[in-house]
């Protein structure tokens, strides 16, 4: 078993619950929601999503890829509720969601080379230097990663901290199963239309495992 760093790569976020929100718990997280000791996925290719933040990006993608399962990875309960709201209302029957720490569901949960993609979008770049050992992408973890991917499966992040951009990419050059590979369309997420708005660049790395 995989020996995961014991420093949290997230910042447990607190946030108010709508009414809709708080319905969307009760009723779609027992439908919706991966259980514990639960089989994942249904023989179909499989997508993990890190960190979906509100869903909208999750969702979209699902939508327009019905032909791919995704299981989304996150811990913050508005966030779940949101997505458990949008699969309902459009109807997505190839999306379920996980409130976990994602490291441990993947090396828990997952079994190698099962994923045919992860997706890890606007992670917590921690830019002070004395909090980089918190950062999701270093080479222990894309280790981890890297090992439930199937061959020919990518690993897509992105980010708009230019600092955390360049330790991406020689992390993800320096795993000898990893290669770069042209990046795919994905829908822009609203954290990243206020990066843009703002006048940051934002970075799309994508790896494919050989």
């Amino acid at each position: 078993m995989t020996t995961l760093n014991p420093i949290r790569t997230f910042h447990p976020r607190r946030g108010r619950l709508s009414g809709r929100h708080h319905d969307a718990l009760g009723r779609l997280l027992p439908r919706y929601g991966v259980g514990d000791g639960e089989p994942i996925g249904s023989g179909r290719p499989l997508v993990l999503e890190i960190g979906f933040g509100m869903g909208e990006a999750t969702a979209a993608m699902a939508a327009a890829d019905p032909d791919r399962d995704y299981v989304g990875v996150e811990i913050h309960t508005p966030g779940i509720a949101n997505l458990l709201a949008l699969v309902e209302e459009r109807g997505l029957g190839n999306v379920r969601v996980a409130r976990a720490d994602a490291l441990e569901f993947v090396r828990d949960r997952l079994a190698p080379d099962s994923l045919d993609a992860i997706h890890v979008f606007f992670p917590d770049p921690w830019p002070k230097a004395r909090h980089h050992k918190r950062r999701l992408i270093q080479p222990g973890h894309v280790a981890l990663l890297a090992s439930r991917l199937r061959g020919g499966g990518t690993l897509h992040c992105a980010t708009d901290d230019a600092g955390y951009a360049t330790a991406m990419r020689a992390t993800l050059d320096g795993h000898r199963d990893m290669a770069g590979a042209a990046t795919v369309q994905r829908p822009v997420t609203k954290f990243e239309q206020r990066a843009i708005d703002a006048g940051r660049a934002v970075f799309d790395l994508v790896y494919r495992k050989r």
